[in-house]
């Protein structure tokens, strides 16, 4: 397909390969009682699981227009928002009451008394429960019992304390979602022995516990929590993909079980070092922007690796890389990288994110880029080739590489 001319690109999104799969059976979804319109709803979303993306916290200035690769800029963390899906039915019984005076002995945010009919309506042969943003407290209230096929349950955005009333859906349940949620112990899980994946995202959690036995698990979700060590996961050969952005933690460590991982996400945390990702030959993903790297020849310990993101770190250098001959995507930007030397040998590159760097050489990034045929993204906007000379920048790129098909967040014309 012909490139479209001169204009703004569309930022390149990363998305999460273990998508969830639909299901035909509609669901309800209790929206907040401040909802305008007693009707159902049906919202056109997309299907897949895009990541989303916070607010930078570096306040350096950025023109209009730049950004990593997808979440993956370490602009936020890096979890992950599943799109809510099929038909919406607002809750006619919450829509009842006057939208501008929501019960005046209830704060906005504060837990309501469960309702203990809120899914009678539902279908009991359902193989999927969402209600989410309800102020539930209570997960026995919702007397799930009732359904006897339930496989995936969704219960965001609640007041949910404690993980309970779940034992009758252990025989058909393998997605639990209960992300931002007042969680801060890891109980209740312990015959939910057929999950495959598990989110508690944005809870109070503080410690990995209680979850070995789940051998089944594919997906594990802890994304701004109050986690200072990865532990408790050596059971868990089955793992694919691991998200710990926006936590604690100082180390990687205690990975080396993990055999089939192949997305380790731990942004926008406080680690120094890349050491402890040995035992991951499956690695294909690494995110880890917004930490404290200084030195990339750890990597040299996952030769399989495709995809690196490690934007706004502490790195001078990309000695260390020779050895990452599979490297597509490479996302180093905010960092303070004045030479390209490393990624010679690296001839699969696809898209190099090299942003606000000291990269000042117009000649070496021929010399290194050049013969990358599968070469077609470059983001060298914010260093000193781009910032001395911003008027001849975008031609001289061309020039030095002439098989790209976009500069920064703009398509080369064709």
């Amino acid at each position: 397909m012909a490139a479209p001319e001169d204009g703004k690109a569309e930022v390149p999104q990363v998305e999460n390969k273990e998508t969830k799969t639909e299901t035909e059976t509609p669901h309800v979804e209790i929206q907040d009682p401040k909802t305008e319109a007693p009707h159902v709803e049906i919202k056109d979303t997309k299907p897949e699981s895009p990541h989303i993306e916070l607010q930078d916290d570096n306040t350096s200035p950025k023109p209009e227009g730049q950004a990593s690769p997808g979440l993956r800029n370490s602009k936020g963390w890096d979890g992950k928002l599943r799109v809510e899906r099929t038909a919406v039915l607002a809750n006619p019984e919450i829509l009842e009451s006057d939208p501008e005076s929501d019960d005046e002995n209830v704060l906005p945010g504060e837990e309501l008394p469960a309702d203990e009919d809120l899914l009678d309506g539902e279908d009991p042969e359902t193989d999927e429960i969402i209600v989410s943003h309800s102020r539930i407290g209570s997960i026995p209230a919702l007397r799930l019992e009732r359904f006897q096929k339930v496989a995936r349950l969704c219960l965001r955005q609640n007041s949910i304390q404690t993980i309970e009333g779940l034992d009758t859906l252990a025989p058909t349940l393998e997605d639990l979602d209960l992300y931002d949620n007042l969680i801060s112990h890891i109980r209740g899980l312990d015959d939910l022995t057929g999950l495959t994946s598990l989110d508690l995202s944005f809870n109070k959690i503080k410690h990995i516990k209680h979850i070995a036995h789940l051998t089944k698990l594919h997906e594990l979700f802890f994304v701004a929590n109050k986690i200072s060590r990865i532990e408790g996961l050596d059971a868990l050969v089955n793992l694919t993909s691991l998200e710990l952005g926006s936590n604690r933690i100082r180390v990687l460590e205690n990975l080396d079980a993990l055999t089939a991982l192949r997305e380790l996400w731990v942004a926008k945390n406080k680690i120094t070092s890349l050491d402890g990702l040995g035992g991951l030959p499956a690695l294909r993903l690494l995110s880890i922007q917004s930490n404290r790297i200084t030195d990339l020849s750890p990597l040299a310990a996952v030769p399989a690796l495709e995809e690196l993101y490690i934007s706004h770190n502490m790195l001078e250098s990309l000695e260390g890389l020779s050895g990452n001959k599979s490297l597509r995507i490479l996302d180093i930007s905010n960092n303070k990288i004045a030479s390209l030397r490393g990624l010679e040998d690296l001839a699969a590159l696809e898209e190099v994110w090299a942003s606000y760097n000291q990269v000042a050489d117009f000649n070496e990034v021929e010399r290194v880029l050049r013969d990358k045929k599968a070469l077609t993204t470059v983001y060298f906007e914010g260093n000193p080739l781009q910032l001395r000379g911003p008027a001849v920048y975008r031609n001289k790129v061309r020039l030095a590489l002439p098989q790209i098909s976009q500069i920064d967040a703009t398509y080369v014309k064709t």
